[in-house]
């Protein structure tokens, strides 16, 4: 059996065997407030278009959390790269910002929801250009600054610890031997630290992307949001339809894997030179 069969075989091993344990147990159970049965939640997957509680359709709750996180993502990377790359290279900056980063980084994001809500309360894009009325102002009303920085914060710490890692990181015979070559400090730097570091830094921006849409959930639980697919999942738990939390719980699953394979999948075509490096 060729490898790529055998590996597509053995991912669908797992899938299959949970969707057959939750076919039994609900059959089981047989109360949909507790567990649906999965045709009753696929048939959300079948009708993506179609309003859900009066919260619109899927997709377009989907699309919108990924705006929501996507904001936020390129904001912590925008951010978290330079400084990373800054304090991996330079001892003085490593020194200032590590005892910092050290200190917040193990506070889980959802931790500062009381803060950031005294901080920003109902605060949004649309609301710091001055808009209050129009389609700029419907759509623009969705970028809470709450959520932004709760997002933000979920991806900016796996960035920066990577990047400064990454560039801590590259052999010191790369950096001698261009030395010995004539090579100068810019030379090194923009030739062999960052191209040597690139590898380890998409790694970290694989891990913070993947964290910014797990911080999703608790982001879209603050005040003021009315769409996405947490909105989605805590409102429908609270009007007790199941069958539209485990909806959005397997979105959210699809969507993570996805965004997840977008980034092995780079690294694949762009960083296999790494693999063949000991």
């Amino acid at each position: 059996m060729p490898k790529s069969i055998k590996r597509g075989f053995l991912s669908l091993v797992g899938p299959v065997l949970i969707l057959v344990i939750w076919i039994y147990a609900s059959g089981a159970i047989d109360n949909k407030l507790v567990l649906p049965a999965p045709a009753m939640v696929f048939q959300h997957f079948l009708t993506p278009f179609d309003n859900i509680i009066g919260l619109g359709a899927l997709t377009k709750n989907i699309l919108v959390s990924l705006l929501r996180v996507f904001f936020g993502y390129i904001i912590a990377v925008m951010l978290a790269i330079p400084l990373g790359v800054l304090m991996g290279y330079n001892r003085t900056a490593n020194e200032l910002g590590n005892s910092i980063i050290s200190l917040f980084r193990p506070m889980p994001p959802i931790s500062w929801q009381p803060l950031v809500l005294a901080w920003f309360g109902v605060t949004s894009v649309a609301t710091m250009l001055g808009l209050t009325r129009g389609d700029a102002y419907v759509y623009l009303n969705n970028f809470k600054i709450s959520m932004t920085f709760i997002i933000f914060l979920g991806a900016f710490f796996p960035i920066v610890t990577s990047s400064i890692h990454a560039v801590a990181s590259v052999p010191q015979p790369w950096i001698e031997s261009a030395r010995v070559l004539g090579a100068n400090q810019w030379d090194i730097f923009r030739k062999i630290l960052l191209p040597g570091a690139a590898p380890t830094i998409v790694n970290g921006m694989r891990t913070g992307l993947g964290n910014a849409w797990t911080c999703l959930v608790s982001a879209e639980m603050l005040p003021g949001s009315l769409s996405g697919v947490g909105y989605l999942i805590t409102h429908a738990y609270e009007i007790a339809r199941i069958d539209v939390v485990i909806t959005g719980m397997i979105s959210i699953g699809i969507v993570g894997a996805l965004l997840d394979y977008s980034f092995r999948f780079l690294e694949d075509r762009k960083f296999k030179w790494q693999h063949h490096i000991k």
